[in-house]
């Protein structure tokens, strides 16, 4: 994994660990740290059957796998699980995914990357995906919105900043941090309650 600097176009992905939480994608995208678990695992697993470039056909619809995207107004590259291109050309980006639906939008958020990067390329309206559930083997389609869209811009634009900053977050230290691979780089309990120490102590000797 490289480290991506302030002025470089942002992984998509980076997107979706922001949303999940700032501190883990500081420490994927500008300490470069990483480690597998159960989930990170059965994720690469998934992604697996997606991951070699090809095209083929489905009655009249096209299908591209690992499809190369972009966007140059948000700086954002990276790559699409599976793209169907209707008889139109309309594109309809679908994210494939191993476990259940989460509670917030990270995967949806991603979705809305994609689309809005397809959108630049070939200047046609994409108002919906879908994220395909591997463990239940169905899709579930999700409308490309104007909240979801603005979620994106703001997302990109909080990824840059960071990157300018290049300085950990505070932890999240609550359930999210059960699932994370990084947890153990990351530190969320100790490193929490030695800021909320620091900040007691602050106060209490304050003048």
């Amino acid at each position: 994994m490289w480290r991506v600097d302030a002025e470089d176009p942002i992984p998509l992905s980076a997107l979706q660990h922001w949303s999940y939480c700032p501190r883990q994608c500081a420490l994927i995208h500008v300490e470069q740290a990483f480690a597998e678990n159960l989930h990170t695992a059965r994720g690469r697993a998934v992604h697996a059957l997606v991951d070699e470039p090809g095209v083929e056909r489905a009655g009249r619809t096209r299908i591209e796998r690992a499809m190369p995207l972009w966007c140059e107004r948000l700086g954002l590259i990276g790559k699409a699980d599976v793209v169907e291109f209707a008889t139109d050309g309309t594109p309809y980006p679908v994210e494939y995914k191993h476990g259940p639906r989460r509670q917030r939008r990270h995967d949806e958020l991603q979705l809305a990357a994609q689309a809005l990067c397809l959108e630049e390329m070939t200047g046609m309206p994409v108002p919906m995906g879908a994220i395909y559930h591997h463990s239940s083997r169905r899709r579930r389609e999700v409308r490309i919105d104007a909240t979801l869209r603005a979620e994106v811009e703001a997302a990109a634009l909080a990824v840059r900043a960071m990157l300018r900053e290049a300085k950990l977050p505070p932890p999240a230290n609550d359930a999210r941090c059960r699932e994370c691979s990084l947890i153990e780089l990351c530190q969320p309990k100790p490193v929490a309650e030695h800021a909320r120490y620091a900040a007691l102590l602050k106060e209490l000797t304050a003048p």
